[in-house]
């Protein structure tokens, strides 16, 4: 597919029973990235694509922030690149996030790998696994056909909005967030905008539906709660699978 156009792998929050966490297969001109990696990825991967895209097929993960929602696949995703594919996985992401990436999150399980026949095992580091490109608040970072850009959103650990530009288009994504005009005025200037909303310290309903009408209109909700009214939103929410077209 030539044009810009994005896949919900999933749509829920971190505590849902009915979809998989949020999660985006975004695609142009014949390449995909990953907006963040949950577990199980492959298997997500699978429903949401019918079997036509796997972990082979997807360029780079662009991960927003280190919660296990939207960064649990993480590991699995290097594993299977470096056993399966036979090479590292690209992984795309901001400094303030890269920072706890390793020891606080992935090394517990990727730190020391036995190799057959091996009486030991010997350790290993984040870049045996992954080829890092780093996300910067004040320069695109190219991968294939995808211009992206990141802004700082206001969260509990450091996370970044993204904008996705390809094919003449560009797609706006939230990340999570607490309430943030000047953010939402950032992602605005997008072609469609994916925004999240749900209790706590993240967006409330309430203050999207605010919104001017022309900014609701290309507005999409994400990361919503399972008694979330999809049906008595004024913003259209996005359905796990149903591919959109930027």
């Amino acid at each position: 597919m030539s044009g810009l156009s994005f896949v919900p792998l999933g749509v829920g929050d971190a505590f849902s029973a009915l979809w998989y966490s949020s999660c985006l297969l975004v695609e142009a001109d014949g390449e995909r990235l990953l907006v963040d990696c949950q577990h199980p990825i492959r298997k997500i991967l699978r429903e949401a694509t019918g079997g036509g895209v796997d972990v082979g097929d997807v360029r780079a993960v662009v991960l927003t922030h280190l919660h296990a929602d939207h960064a649990s696949g993480l590991e699995g995703f290097g594993y299977y690149a470096r056993f399966v594919l036979g090479r590292r996985a690209q992984l795309a992401l901001h400094p303030s996030v890269l920072g706890r990436l390793w020891e606080g999150h992935l090394a517990a399980g990727m730190e020391a790998l036995l190799e057959p026949e091996a009486e030991t095992a010997h350790a290993m580091t984040l870049c045996d696994y992954f080829e890092i490109s780093e996300l910067d608040l004040e320069r695109p970072l190219e991968l294939g056909p995808f211009v992206v850009e990141c802004r700082a959103t206001r969260h509990h650990i450091p996370t970044t909005a993204l904008r996705i530009t390809a094919g003449g288009r560009t797609l706006g994504i939230s990340a999570d967030t607490a309430f943030d005009p000047g953010l939402i005025a950032w992602l605005g200037r997008a072609d469609l905008v994916i925004h999240e909303t749900n209790h706590g310290a993240h967006t409330p309903y309430a203050a999207l539906a605010g919104l001017p009408t022309e900014l609701r209109a290309k507005m999409r909700l994400i990361h919503y709660p399972d008694d979330f009214d999809r049906g008595a939103s004024v913003i259209a929410a996005l359905e796990q699978g149903v591919r959109v077209v930027v």
